[in-house]
């Protein structure tokens, strides 16, 4: 009878073995889990400042351009200027030949 316990116990102690090895094992894989979760969780951050440092040289670019287009404004509005005052510097020679040529 002694002997029969002993084996009964034996088995459930296997039983509560093999219990814990399952629970070790879940809890590595929970731990793999985790960290593969931190490494995307890295990735996502390390993709995130590339794409904000991407944004900030467009924003640079931006300006840049946004400069040259007022210098090119600027140059424009001094050309129409220009080309104003030239008429206007014109406009005594252009009436002194039309009344050359309506006499």
């Amino acid at each position: 009878m002694n002997c029969l316990n002993n084996t009964i116990n034996g088995i459930k102690n296997s039983i509560h073995g093999i219990d814990n090895a399952i629970y070790g094992i879940n809890n590595a894989i929970y731990g793999i889990n985790n960290a593969i979760y931190g490494i995307n969780i890295s990735i996502y951050g390390i993709n995130n400042a590339i794409y904000g440092i991407n944004n900030s040289i467009y924003g640079i670019n931006t300006a840049i351009y946004g400069i040259y287009t007022a210098i090119y404004g600027i140059n424009t509005a001094i050309f129409g200027i220009n080309g104003i005052r030239n008429i206007a510097l014109l406009m005594p020679q252009m009436a002194l030949m039309a009344s050359e040529i309506l006499h």
